[in-house]
Order: structure tokens, then sequence, then C-alpha cells
């Protein structure tokens, strides 16, 4: 009875020596203080176009950080996050798939997320200039004059779609069709991969496809090539929200860095200058405070997306 008891002594101490050390490391992973600051983008459209027009934010964050700061674009989504988990990029404006990705694979952190104009109900994406929100939604688009009125009726069918990482583009509105009964890999429909939601509203105007997923906006961006396409492709299904773009960092960053980062973004972004450089790269009118579990909906999707191949 006594070795028994020497025994549970021993292992409380060694137990209470690894959830020490594992607080520890804890602390010391989340101690990080930048000396200079990586910021990096990834490129929704050309990326020199984006480089230049964010280039000015460098000048804004040394002077609310008191560090330097380097703005950089990535060459895409993947890049960026692997750059942040080898800690070559301190801070990244991830899409809202892509920081579930960095935070799963590499403990990224989110600390911001966008702030954008939204849309009044039941009015052909006419936005509400008196209201800013944290998320967007995705659209399932046809043309009017098809027979084509709900997502049943998309059996068969061809859908021009971005790649089968895009939150809006694919995972959204096809696991919404699932959901609805239709698997869109399985129910004979065939699907055209075009790069841009523009080029999705576009297929669909010109009869190259039957229906396209986009974002919901998209289709006033390309109402000067396309005459009358607010009233000739129209949207069949609205999809649940979907947060928007994040500011995340790095795994490690420190508590205090982490709210000194957060505070600079959210003040430069209340400034004329700051605001138009964040206006004019990705159409963010501000940003909000953000947690991780403001993203479970797109780990929610994302595990029902891998029943589409099954």
């Amino acid at each position: 009875m006594k070795v028994f008891k020497k025994l549970m002594v021993v292992f409380a101490l060694v137990a209470g020596f690894g959830a020490g050390v594992l607080a520890n490391n804890r602390t010391a992973q989340a101690s990080y203080a930048p000396k200079k600051l990586t910021v990096q983008f990834v490129p929704s459209s050309n990326a020199t176009t984006i480089e230049a027009k964010a280039k000015p934010l460098e000048k804004l964050l040394k002077k609310e950080l008191g560090i330097p700061v380097k703005v950089s674009v990535s060459t895409d989504y993947n890049t960026i996050v692997e750059a942040m988990g080898s800690k070559k990029v301190d801070v990244g404006f991830l899409p809202p798939d892509a920081y579930v990705l960095a935070h799963k694979q590499y403990n990224a952190k989110v600390i911001l997320q966008a702030l954008r104009y939204g849309y009044k109900p039941n009015s052909n994406d006419v936005l509400d200039k008196t209201k800013l929100v944290d998320y967007y939604r995705s659209q399932i688009v046809v043309r009017k004059d098809s027979k084509i009125k709900s997502i049943k009726d998309l059996k068969g069918k061809k859908i021009a779609v971005q790649d089968t990482t895009s939150t809006a583009g694919w995972i959204f509105p096809a696991v919404s069709m699932y959901k609805k009964g239709v698997n869109i890999n399985k129910s004979n429909i065939s699907t055209v991969v075009v790069k841009g939601h523009d080029q999705g509203v576009l297929s669909v105007y010109n009869k190259n496809t039957d229906a396209a997923f986009i974002f919901q906006g998209a289709r006033a961006l390309v109402k000067k090539d396309a005459s009358g396409v607010m009233t000739k492709v129209v949207p069949i299904y609205t999809t649940a929200k979907i947060p928007n773009d994040t500011i995340s960092v790095r795994g490690d960053m420190s508590a205090k860095w982490q709210m000194k980062i957060q505070k600079a973004f959210k003040k430069i972004a209340k400034t004329k200058k700051g605001h138009k450089i964040v206006s004019s790269v990705y159409s963010h009118e501000g940003y909000t405070n953000s947690k991780d579990s403001n993203f479970d909906i797109i780990r929610e999707y994302d595990k029902i997306a891998t029943k589409l191949d099954k």
C-alpha cells in the first residue's frame, strides 16, 4: 500500500511537471514580438495592381506600431498559409477557408473580420449604405427566361463554378444543393470552372452555361459589358451567411501585439487615407473584432462537402 501511495505521488509530480512544461510551451509559443512586421495579401485580382494599392499601408502601419512594415502579395491562398506557418509572414489577409486551414495547420489566430455594406432584403442586390456587416452570401444564378426555378431543376444542367476551394464559388452553393437532395457530382450535372465570379455571371448571360455559383453582388461587376444583366440573370437560391475576409496573425504572436495590430488596422480604416486603401484593395469599409468560433460554419460546410464524392 505504501509503495502504491509513493507511486501515486510520483505520478502526480510527473503530471504536474508535464502540465507546467505544456503551459510554459504555450506561453513561449505566444510570445513573439515583431521587430519588423510583414503583411501579406492574397491576389483577388491582378497581383501587381493589388500591391501598388496596398503599399501605402506600410507608412500608416509604421506610424501606429512604431516598427518598419513590409507589405507584399502572395501568389495564391496556399502560399500565404504556408508563409505564415513557416513564420515568414506575420499578418495575412485570409479568406475564411484559408483562415480555417491556417488555424488547423499552424494555429494562426484571427483578430479582425472585414466589414462591408449589406444588401437590402428582396432588393435585387441594392446595397444598404446604412448598415455594415461582417458576412456575405453566395448565390446560384440562372437566366430568367430559362425553366430553372429551383435547385431540383439543376439536375442534368451545366453549371459555371470556381475552384473547389472557393467558399462562395463552390463549397456553400454545392453543399446547399446537397442539403436539398441534389449532389452536384452525381445528378448528371456538368461543371465548368471559370476564373472569376464575373465570368460565371457572363457564362449564364451568354447562355454558355445554365447556372453559375457567384458571390452576391457579382452581377454588378458586369453591368457595363452585359446590358440588362440584373434582370436577365437572376438568383434562384441565396446561401446562409459566410464570414467575411479575415486579418489573421501567425500562431506565436503575443497577445500584446495581437491587440496592437488589431487597434492599428481599425484606426487606419477610419481615416480618409486608410479607408481609401482598404476599400480599393478588397472593398473593405472597416474592421470588427473576430474570434475563431465565428468560422465554425465554414468547418461545418467543409465537412459536408467531403460527402459529395462518396
